[in-house]
């Protein structure tokens, strides 16, 4: 940061000042003094968007009435904008804002003691005041007293609030701080490590109390990324100084500011701590003895501001921290604040850190930080891109590439890097660190992690250069753009070196010291600057080290007796501008040609805070001092121009500057208001010499001042006049080839309208060129212009403006690259619109797939002729969106057959892909199927291989695999139903691929039998198999089903054709079924045979046959083991009357075929039957009529066959 004074105010009558507050929202400022004196100031906003950081003038300049006596104490409700004051007598004051002006809204008057210290919580609804004496005053903002307190034997001598609002400080005659909370109870005494309270060892005299100056209590909001950061500040008026983190740390940070201390306030982010005083021991007696010194939360040492005057008593800060205000004498002072944001500009881009993810002030508080967020903010489209790092330590920009030096707190992004460096030293620390290459909108193209800290960072267009402390670390970092120009990339080149070392550039080994112990620097590093030739590192002792970057050699050391603050150096790298520590610029000649010492005499500035070299030209340096911008020239500078931006780029006699305080400090939204174009004067006075004077002395004058800028501005300035050897001349002057080739073009025109056209297309005035081109009646020319630039659009409009001459074929031109216009838009409808027009279809088909009208993209096969290269890409589409007929339909239209199969088979449409791989003689797909069903099978894919083999017209190979499935099934105990279900599809395939195998010869439908016959006797018995399932488990449900709608009978019959199943079906549950049946119907006779069967099977474990026993011990014990209902019927072969309940005749061993709707024998299975045409089983008229579909395979019964 960069402090320096910017304003003084007289108070009149040289009355003494003794305290000044700053009103944090409104910008109100009061003063206060002896006599009485209270003053409410207010200073006005600049009256331009990026004005002057010190403004003039007072907007408000009120004195307040009231005090009699000196006020010692104002202090500001920022919450509820309240003023309070107190004097010397006691009497508080209450001050309220009333249309426009500050009036007395209430007052106290203790009449004991005089008041030490006020402070509001940071709500702005309570105020704790302390008196001299020990008193103690809670109060609310409302006038109501909360408590009062009477310290006995205590002196007080300030008073805060813990950023909470839950703790009071209070501070002791005695040194002491201690604590109480907000009831007024006593809490702990403070742990002082600064002084020694009650000795006299650091003190002025013998025996003198140390007493507190001021303390200073944090109460803003504190961040995550500050959250561990010191809040509390303490000074002892000895110029010893501790900051706490909080009421309970016993490790604060403690540092000597060598001077009386007075007064000490935070700025409004808690990132920088103020405290001002007198010298201790002055060079010079009664001069320069005041001074504000700005540390960081740990005591790091910002900045030094000098204030004239005798006595300074109080300070305060603007709102937002980047101006204070200072009570020295009877003077206010206001000094503004540059702080050093860090922030880069490179491709028309401003890289800032957000105000809201990190301070401002490199401090090593970023240990415990989380996130930064980055802005990549486009000046030119005003686009913002956010991008997500690790704590960001500091940033710096080159040409197309900025470099982002970031610490590695996550720990897994902690542990990849270390495990990408290399061998550590023994003992070192583990604080890893990664630099990230972007490009203008954020995206990292490289990176590379390292253990050396990046305190200061530089690049160029090839190299990185960080330092350390102590180390300085050069990485060969590689984008895309240098990849791809250089094939065959060597490995990268990282050079590291301590600053104490002397590398002379011969095999200047990586590990230089990469296993060396850790050194300890006496004269740390302290800046560091980076150009296409050299590395300027810069020490505390003001000695310079000047290294070549090709060979990081030691080229030259220079001494400087300053600390460095800032360096830069030039485009060719023979001059290096200097600021130190405490603002004075100085330049510094690198070149090898002449003397190597610093120009103290020639240019010295003072007050200076940024530099930039132009680009351009090695002479030209742009510096800020306070509020001025100046523009040297060599060693002259030129007159200075009001600006309060930071610097972004000097290049073609132009100056970037933006304001980044209004960006991150103040927080607005990023706009093109914030960017400032500044011209150089050389510039400015050729442009009114141009506009004003003329060609001549404007010409002159470049010759004196030359810069290319200049010339190309006389160059247009001549052209516009058709001066066309002037402005040859300028294009010369300036190597500008195109506008040297524009001189040429016109030198063959004849009409200076033509060439005032000509002209004015050269510079961007298409409007006005064509205008001209009209003017002379060369439609075509301003045709040509409008087609050159693409702006279709305006050549259809010029196509109609000229009426007939126009061809069908420049039309539709026309109207195709309107097409192409809008499909770049991604705006398909409206591309489709005009690539109709255009007859143009490979744009129409495209603007049809994005629009997804497949339909219309469908009729497209039938438009394009045979053979067309279109049919192809129409194809893949079709093929992409799932229409595989299409897909196979142009892929044939263009005769491609091997990619028609090819889609049929990505599709999964096996059967077309086979039935077109035997009509154009492709066996492969056969061979591609059979491995695509094996692999699937491997894989556990069942129901997938499946389909592949149904759809391929396998139908017998599929029902084969059902039967597996079916099997699996049974396995997992699945549902009776859901079994059945799946034999009877297999069933269903197995006769679709009988079908298939019927010829004229045999019809399906009559001969079945006979197709059964006439192919193999596996494939016969695999049909028959999978009938002869499906049948146990229909049979199986229709038992339970009869068992459960009490039909006691047929479930006894149906259970007994169960048993020719057992083959299918559990033996134990076929027996079972068949006992609980029979036993319901009254049938004992067959329930006893089924129980004896079931006590007979070997494999049922002994208990259970066991329980059989007995349950069949306890039903016939009541029961004779007799069938009550026998009832008969004739068989069909032999007359004899037979049990209905049985399968077959007992005497010719005629079998009689079951209904498959009542499961009863059919005994006269050659007339009176049903017989479906799908399954081919059959079943009783009288029974059939009662279903709509066939009981077994459920397909629609459409009519009764006999």
């Amino acid at each position: 940061m960069f402090v320096y004074l910017s304003k003084k105010i007289a108070i009149p009558n040289n009355v003494k000042l003794n305290c000044i507050a700053w009103n944090k929202e409104e910008g109100y400022i009061a003063v206060a003094g002896s006599e009485g004196l209270l003053k409410v100031l207010k200073l006005d906003q600049a009256a331009s968007k990026g004005g002057l950081a010190a403004v003039s003038n007072l907007s408000m300049n009120q004195t307040l009435d009231g005090h009699k006596e000196s006020v010692k104490v104002v202090t500001w409700n920022d919450a509820q904008q309240k003023l309070t004051s107190s004097d010397t007598d006691g009497v508080i004051m209450v001050w309220m804002m009333y249309k426009g002006a500050w009036y007395e809204e209430m007052t106290n008057d203790r009449k004991k003691s005089t008041v030490t210290g006020m402070s509001w919580t940071s709500d702005g609804a309570k105020i704790c005041i302390v008196y001299e004496d020990g008193a103690v005053i809670v109060g609310s903002v409302d006038g109501n007293r909360i408590f009062g307190k009477e310290l006995k034997n205590t002196h007080l001598t300030g008073v805060q609030w813990s950023p909470d609002n839950r703790l009071i400080l209070f501070a002791l005659a005695n040194g002491e701080c201690h604590l109480y909370d907000n009831q007024g109870n006593f809490a702990m005494k403070l742990s002082i490590k600064c002084i020694t309270l009650g000795s006299s060892s650091n003190s002025g005299s013998s025996g003198r109390v140390q007493r507190i100056a001021s303390i200073s209590w944090y109460s803003g909001r504190v961040t995550a990324n500050s959250r561990y950061r010191p809040v509390l500040a303490i000074c002892y008026e000895n110029g010893k100084v501790q900051i706490m983190r909080n009421e309970n740390d016993d490790a604060p940070t403690t540092f000597d500011t060598c001077m009386r201390n007075v007064d000490a306030k935070w700025s409004h982010d808690g990132s920088v701590v103020a405290i001002c005083g007198t010298l201790l021991e002055p060079a010079t007696p009664l001069r320069d003895t005041n001074q504000v010194c700005f540390y960081s939360p740990f005591g790091q040492l910002y900045r030094t501001l000098k204030v004239p005057g005798s006595d300074i008593t109080s300070l305060s800060w603007e709102g937002k921290s980047l101006r204070i205000a200072m009570a020295v004498d009877s003077f206010i002072y206001f000094a503004n604040i540059r702080p050093d944001y860090t922030w880069c500009y490179f491709e028309k881009s401003v890289v800032f850190l957000n105000s809201s993810s990190g301070n401002t002030s490199n401090t090593s508080s970023s240990v415990s930080s989380p996130m930064n967020v980055i802005t990549f903010w486009n000046t030119v489209t005003n686009q913002s891109f956010l991008k997500e790092v690790e704590p960001t330590l500091c940033l710096a920009a080159s040409n197309e590439h900025c470099v982002l030096g970031v610490e590695c707190v996550s720990s897994n992004i902690k542990e990849i890097a270390l495990s990408t460096l290399e061998a550590r030293a023994p003992g070192q620390d583990d604080h890893v660190y990664q630099l990230l290459l972007c490009n203008s909108i954020g995206t990292t193209v490289d990176s590379k992690y390292t253990d050396i800290k990046p305190c200061f960072v530089g690049i160029n267009s090839g190299y990185v250069a960080i330092a350390s402390q102590e180390e300085i670390l050069i990485w060969q970092y590689h984008t895309p753009k240098s990849s791809s120009n250089l094939p065959g990339v060597k490995a990268r080149k990282e050079k590291r070196f301590h600053i104490d070392d002397v590398p002379t550039g011969v095999d200047l080994a990586k590990d230089l010291l990469m296993h060396a112990e850790k050194r300890r620097v006496h004269d740390p590093i302290c800046a560091l600057a980076l150009s296409e030739k050299l590395l300027l590192v810069a020490r505390e002792s003001g000695v310079i080290n000047e290294y070549s970057v090709a060979t990081v050699a030691l080229r030259n050391r220079h001494t400087l007796h300053a600390k460095v603050h800032k360096l830069a150096i030039n485009c060719n790298s023979t001059r290096a501008a200097i600021i130190d520590h405490v603002g004075v610029m100085t330049l510094l000649e690198l070149d090898d040609n002449r003397e190597t010492q610093l120009n103290f005499s020639r240019v010295e500035r003072k007050d200076v805070w940024a530099v930039s070299w132009a680009k351009d030209n090695p002479l030209l340096l742009a510096l800020m001092e306070k509020t001025r911008m100046y523009i040297f020239r060599g060693n002259d500078p030129e007159e200075p121009i009001s600006c309060s931006g930071y610097i972004c780029t000097f290049e073609d006699l132009e100056i970037t500057s933006v304001l980044l305080d209004d960006i991150i400090s103040v927080g607005e939204i990023q706009s093109s208001a914030h960017i400032i174009q500044l011209r150089v004067k050389s510039l400015r006075d050729t442009d009114d010499l141009l506009e004003h004077v003329g060609l001549e002395d404007a010409k002159q004058f470049i010759e004196d001042n030359p810069h290319p800028r200049l010339w190309r501005l006389l160059a247009e300035s001549a052209l516009k006049k058709l001066q066309l050897d002037t402005a040859e001349n300028a294009f010369v002057r300036c190597a500008n080839y195109p506008g040297i080739k524009l001189i040429k073009r016109l030198r063959h025109i004849k009409s200076e309208l033509l060439q005032q056209a000509e002209i004015a297309a050269f510079y961007g005035e298409f409007d006005e060129a064509e205008k001209l081109y009209m003017e002379a009646d060369r439609r075509d020319l301003a045709i040509e212009l409008r087609m050159m630039l693409c702006d279709w659009f305006r050549v259809v409009q010029l196509y109609r403006m000229g009426g007939s001459g126009v061809s069908d074929q420049q039309m539709e031109t026309a109207w195709r690259e309107i097409g192409h216009h809008y499909a770049n838009l991604k705006s398909w409808e409206s591309a489709k619109e005009y690539y109709e027009k255009s007859h143009y279809l490979e744009g129409y088909i495209d603007s049809l797939y994005h629009l997804e009208q497949f339909d219309e993209l469908e009729k497209c096969v039938e438009k394009l002729p045979e053979k067309s290269p279109l049919l192809t890409k129409l194809a893949d589409m079709l093929s992409s969106v799932g229409m595989c007929s299409e897909a196979v339909q142009a892929y044939l239209k263009f005769g491609d057959q091997k990619a028609a199969v090819n889609a049929c088979v990505n599709l999964r449409q096996w059967g077309q892909a086979v039935e077109l791989a035997q009509r154009y003689q492709m066996p492969q797909v056969n061979t591609l199927l059979s491995k695509h069903a094996a692999q699937l099978l491997q894989e556990e894919r069942l129901s997938e291989a499946i389909e592949l083999q149904r759809k391929a017209g396998r139908y017998l190979d599929a029902a084969r695999l059902l039967c597996k499935l079916a099997e699996r099934e049974v396995e997992k105990r699945s549902p009776l139903l859901r079994v059945k279900k799946i034999y009877i599809l297999a069933a269903l395939l197995a006769e679709i691929h009988l079908k298939s195998l019927s010829v004229s010869q045999l019809d399906y439908n009559i001969d079945r039998n006979t197709l059964l016959d006439s192919i193999s006797l596996e494939d016969s018995s695999c049909i028959e198999r999978i009938w002869h399932c499906a049948e146990g488990y229909h049979y199986m449900l229709l038992a339970q089903r009869q068992l459960r709608f009490g039909i006691m009978h047929s479930a006894v019959i149906t259970a007994l054709r169960l048993r020719d199943y057992d083959d299918v079906l559990p033996a134990e549950d076929i027996y079972s079924l068949l006992a609980l049946a029979s036993c319901a119907d009254r049938s004992f006779g067959t329930c006893s045979k089924a129980f004896m069967k079931l006590e007979s099977l070997s494999f049922l474990p002994e208990k259970t046959q066991q329980e059989y026993e007995e349950l069949a011990v306890s039903i016939f014990t009541k029961n004779e083991p007799e069938d009550n209902k026998v009832d008969s019927v004739a068989c069909y072969a032999c007359d004899q009357h037979v049990p209905d309940n049985l399968p077959s005749c007992l005497e010719c061993g005629a079998r009689f075929p079951g209904c498959i709707s009542s499961g009863k024998p059919i005994t006269h299975p050659t007339s009176n039957i049903w017989i479906c045409s799908t399954c081919h089983h059959c079943a009783s008229p009288m029974e059939i009529t009662r279903h709509r579909t066939c009981p077994l395979c459920h397909s629609l019964i459409n009519s009764l066959d006999k």
